[in-house]
């Protein structure tokens, strides 16, 4: 799969420089940028099409179907991002970038929460903008953390002090 979204990628960025020029240095400065925002969009339809087939099609209740729907979107979010996006291809780091990744999940959604109460009920926005502006919020500082914090490249000097890759 990371393969052949690499593929995908390179045809884009290829494609651009024969009919847009003047815009694929800009695309291949912030492929990464791209990669994430393509990787979380990826999650978010797979989300939707599970809820949508476990319970229409397969008859689940809706709220075990979310959950299961939201452990499948997350868990190719989490691959996406990992091997894709970041390019972070280390895999005895997966059980504490997982666990950090999920953390990071589960404030989003209090992150989101407080958010939305914040712009509907305080300063009166439509929900609806109010979760795309919530939603940009979150998509910002998450690529950061998940850059510098979560998937960053293990230094020769991270893995002699700490074999998980953190400070030591």
């Amino acid at each position: 799969m990371i393969t052949f979204l690499r593929a995908c990628e390179e045809t884009c960025l290829r494609v651009l420089e024969t009919h847009l020029p003047r815009c694929a240095p800009f695309a291949r400065r912030h492929a990464r940028v791209w990669r994430y925002i393509v990787s979380g969009g990826t999650a978010a339809v797979v989300d939707l099409t599970a809820l949508y087939a476990l319970t229409d099609w397969l008859g689940v209740h809706y709220l075990l179907s979310a959950t299961l729907a939201f452990l499948v979107a997350f868990l190719v979010s989490f691959t996406l991002q990992k091997f894709w996006t970041f390019e972070e291809t280390s895999t005895h780091r997966i059980p504490t970038q997982l666990t950090l990744y999920l953390v990071i999940a589960a404030a989003n959604t209090l992150v989101n929460a407080g958010l939305m109460y914040l712009f509907v009920d305080v300063f009166g926005l439509w929900y609806l903008l109010a979760q795309i502006i919530a939603g940009a919020v979150i998509a910002c500082y998450g690529f950061l953390l998940y850059h510098y914090v979560i998937f960053r490249k293990q230094t020769h000097e991270d893995s002699h002090h700490n074999p998980e890759g953190g400070r030591g």
